[in-house]
């Protein structure tokens, strides 16, 4: 598998008016690697995965992905590296419901242009390697917060992009259905060679990690890199 360089942070500082928000961050990210910040609330490491994420302009320094710099992309090359080579899943899954799970899971591929019976295809295969293939026709109103949680995972995941950006996935779930969701989660990821970036202020989710940082005002700590 390719493990080379496919997201990193040089010296990232970010502003909030006047107030600086995070101060000199470095990162990198490989192929296939799962990285976990932590913190506590209010720590900055969601600022920090919306810089990598191109979401929030730095005031200083640069994000690259894979070599370009976020801040050579116009808002149209933006959004389209968002839909297309990344994915995200948030604490409360953010599913739209009007559409049913399968609707749901197919979205990135539908928003890329790719013709519905592909899509739902798609999405079918996924759901059905989360164990979700039962659910595949009920609205979110309809599942439990464990399996929304896991339609999630399979909707950031269905486009097969080079990296998920995971705002506390687990934060609103209890301890069996966090390590139940994580477990499908990170296992998905690896298989297929996406890089997750996870947000979390539970130290049992970040152990799970390849590499590891915290976060405090502001600023990032040193890395704890596994030895593979």
């Amino acid at each position: 598998m390719d493990t080379s360089e496919v997201l990193s942070a040089k010296g990232v500082d970010l502003l909030y008016g006047e107030t600086p928000a995070i101060r000199n961050a470095e990162i990198s990210l490989r192929r296939g690697e799962v990285v976990a910040i932590t913190g506590q609330s209010g720590s900055g490491k969601s600022s920090l995965l919306y810089c990598l994420a191109g979401v929030l302009p730095v005031a200083r320094g640069e994000v690259r992905f894979e070599g370009r710099r976020l801040a050579e992309l116009d808002d149209e090359e933006l959004s389209e590296l968002r839909r297309e080579r990344f994915g995200f899943v948030f604490q409360y899954g953010e599913l739209l419901p009007e559409l049913t799970v399968e609707e749901n899971t197919a979205l990135p591929l539908r928003l890329a242009g790719q013709r519905k019976k592909e899509a739902l295809a798609a999405a079918g295969e996924v759901l059905g390697r989360l164990g979700l293939a039962d659910l595949r026709e009920r609205r979110p109103s309809q599942v439990s917060g464990g399996q929304s949680q896991r339609v999630a995972v399979a909707r950031a995941l269905v486009h097969r992009p080079a990296v998920v950006f995971a705002d506390e996935p687990t934060g609103s779930l209890d301890t069996s259905n966090a390590t139940a969701v994580l477990d499908e989660f990170l296992t998905l990821a690896r298989s297929q060679g996406t890089a997750v970036v996870l947000v979390t202020h539970d130290s049992q989710v970040a152990a799970r990690a390849d590499s590891r940082f915290t976060m405090c005002d502001g600023i990032l700590s040193t890395e704890v890199r596994e030895v593979s």
